[in-house]
């Protein structure tokens, strides 16, 4: 092959995979930032189920379902 068209080849070949391989990657940013935000959600669900156990603890007294 001549010199001047082995970097043409390369780049045809190479082109399309790079432009799939970005198109992946901000697939996985987006993924990953819902992803964050569910575990936010997760830990304000944590948070408020501990400061209820910690109501419990401190004030066993019996409650309805209906009061927590």
């Amino acid at each position: 092959m001549e010199a001047w068209l082995v970097p043409i080849v390369v780049a045809v070949l190479t082109g399309p995979v790079v432009v799939i391989l970005q198109k992946l990657r901000s697939e996985n940013t987006s993924q990953h930032a819902e992803s964050r935000g569910l575990l936010e959600h997760l830990v304000i669900k944590i948070d408020n189920i501990d400061d209820k156990l910690d109501e419990h603890i401190s004030d066993p007294t019996p409650h309805t379902r209906k009061e927590i």
